[in-house]
């Protein structure tokens, strides 16, 4: 995370906006009276947004680990060499 002034991000405003969009960069300003800000793409954000929504929601958690426990135990479905051929041809 890219940390600076107020006051620099303020002097080049949109080369930092430039960087977060184009370079995924997160910068967090710092105030001197106030408290500190973030500055993200919207993209980002999004992305942010919908991790939080799949870690908040135990249903699709609990999917989560019933697949990693088959994973581990090498239990899980198996496709056919037909059905995989299927699969990639798509």
């Amino acid at each position: 995370m890219l940390e600076l002034s107020v006051n620099k991000f303020r002097a080049n405003l949109k080369d930092f906006v430039d960087k977060a969009i184009k370079d995924h960069q997160v910068i967090r300003i710092n105030r001197r009276s106030g408290k500190d800000f973030v500055v993200l793409s919207a993209e980002d954000w999004e992305r942010e947004q919908e991790s939080l929504y799949v870690l908040r929601n135990t249903s699709i958690m609990n999917q989560v680990a019933e697949s990693l426990v088959t994973y581990q135990k090498n239990s899980g479905y198996k496709p056919t060499p037909e059905q995989l051929d299927a699969i990639n041809s798509i």
